[in-house]
């Protein structure tokens, strides 16, 4: 029955660290956005979560918030994910919970981490800490999704979204395209600002050369307040005009394209080359992780989003239905996977599915 208890305890409290993290949501990329708190005698006297990328682990934080640093030694740090054990812009979280002399540490999953993985509970344990593993881990997994993806498959998170009328087209067809070249908006206000909170949490976002060139895209946050992502776009034959948002050099942009050419190019936009073939997907993941992009949100177009889904390579969808009709135009990507939630926003349907 005590065991019973003190579980719930833990749980409690890593649930307070999944809360901190989400703080980090959009800042931390490339590293994972942990929250961190310390307990004394069942109250919380210290909290934090990681800063901007750079910064502070959410571990330092949490210790340096706490105002009597005499109650560490009886105290308990609970983090989301294992204390870090190597130099990186930072010194370990491991050594720092070891000199503070905090005796328990209750983590909510491991770290995959090549430079981690399992060393960072090693070297508490060898210094004499007690260190509970796994609580709340599933939990825990899912707020990291976008850490463990990246060091586990060794490519991004990857969420693809798209927008559809009712009877299943993203885009009209070519005529109505000349007459207004501006984007075709299938979804309402409230749609398209969830949209551009979406993209302040992702480290990029990828777009296909249609829709480049279709729709102009600014593929910003500028109805959210948040940090641009880094803008992709796949551009085979380097068709998509200088002019365009795209090129503007205002936010960084990589293009991937077979044949690179300076005079498209910019102080904040680099071209790679790469095959456009079978495995274009797979080479776009790889060199994202090479790069050290951990997620990317790709917005279309159908060919794009096609292409990804049947590589495979995809986590999750994020899929509006709106009221309108097309009646002809760009069909909708076909897509199979787990439905975890059909959400209604004002007019519009939001349909949330997990690669299965």
């Amino acid at each position: 029955m005590f065991y019973f208890c003190e579980v719930k305890i833990h749980e409690k409290y890593m649930l307070r660290c999944i809360q901190l993290g989400k703080k980090g949501l959009g800042n931390t990329a490339p590293n994972p956005m942990v929250g961190s708190v310390i307990v004394y005698n069942d109250k919380i006297i210290g909290e934090g979560h990681t800063s901007a990328y750079g910064g502070s682990h959410a571990e330092v934080n949490a210790i340096n918030s706490v105002t009597d640093t005499s109650l560490l030694k009886e105290a308990t740090i609970y983090v989301t994910l294992e204390p870090c054990s190597h130099y990186g812009k930072t010194p370990p979280c491991a050594d720092l919970i070891i000199q503070k002399q905090i005796k328990t540490v209750v983590i909510g999953t491991l770290d995959p981490h090549e430079k981690v993985a399992g060393k960072g509970i090693k070297r508490l344990k060898e210094a004499g800490c007690t260190v509970i593993t796994c609580v709340l881990e599933e939990e825990c997994k899912e707020h990291h999704k976008r850490f463990l993806t990246f060091h586990v498959k060794k490519r991004p998170y990857i969420i693809l979204k798209w927008a559809e009328t009712l009877d299943g087209f993203i885009a009209p067809e070519t005529s109505l395209r000349k007459k207004n070249p501006e984007p075709f908006w299938i979804t309402n206000p409230y749609s398209r600002q969830l949209v551009h909170k979406w993209r302040s949490e992702e480290q990029a976002i990828l777009v296909g050369t249609n829709t480049a060139i279709q729709d102009n895209p600014k593929l910003d946050t500028r109805s959210w307040k948040g940090k641009n992502p880094i803008r992709i776009v796949l551009d085979k034959n380097l068709k998509v005009n200088k002019n365009s948002f795209l090129l503007d050099n205002t936010i960084k942009t990589i293009v991937f394209t077979e044949k690179k050419d300076a005079s498209k190019a910019g102080f904040n936009t680099t071209q790679i080359e790469v095959p456009f073939d079978g495995s274009l997907a797979n080479t776009i993941c790889d060199s994202l992780f090479k790069l050290n992009i951990t997620s990317v949100i790709i917005e279309g177009g159908a060919k794009t989003l096609q292409t990804f889904i049947a590589s495979k390579l995809w986590d999750e969808a994020r899929i509006f239905k709106g009221i309108n009709n097309f009646s002809a135009g760009t069909k909708a990507p076909i897509i199979k996977g787990i439905n975890l939630q059909t959400t209604q926003i004002d007019t519009d349907q939001l349909i949330l599915l997990k690669n299965d």
